[in-house]
């Protein structure tokens, strides 16, 4: 189930110059600018690269072997 208003916002890392999607519920009249700013300045692009780097770990080392029939 969906939460019904809800806005995708595409923030950029301006070190890396990374992207990453927020999510949020904005009230009626708010200011979408200043907010996409201040949760730019807030994110927390570390956790977030090493979420990113987690996803596509690649296993080195002995895989498994397939049984041969």
């Amino acid at each position: 189930m969906a939460i019904p208003n809800v806005k995708r916002f595409r923030i950029q890392n301006p070190d890396s110059g990374a992207w990453a999607t927020i999510m949020a519920v904005l009230p009626k009249g708010a200011d979408q600018d200043a907010y996409v700013a201040e949760a730019t300045k807030r994110f927390d692009w570390k956790a977030w690269q090493e979420a990113q780097n987690k996803q596509f770990k690649i296993r080195v080392g002995q895989q498994k072997q397939k049984k041969a029939k």
